[in-house]
């Protein structure tokens, strides 16, 4: 069980560590809220997190441009 978990924690966005490093909170407190908060209203946080996610990795790719001297 611990392996599916680290590969899941692994294999993920990053979304909630993102958040929880920028507000200074435990990301493991974030990801149970999250999962709380989601059973609660059916899913609808899944799209929140995967335009966060979406948000993340065209940042990444944004700053990673940016610092590349051959995309001028």
């Amino acid at each position: 069980m611990n392996r599916m978990k680290e590969f899941i924690e692994w294999q993920v966005f990053g979304v909630c560590t993102a958040i929880g490093e920028r507000l200074g909170i435990a990301t493991s407190r974030i990801r149970t809220w999250f999962i709380y908060i989601s059973f609660l209203t059916m899913g609808s946080p899944l799209i929140v997190y995967f335009i966060l996610a979406f948000w993340m990795n065209i940042k990444r790719y944004i700053t990673a441009a940016k610092r590349n001297p051959l995309n001028a």
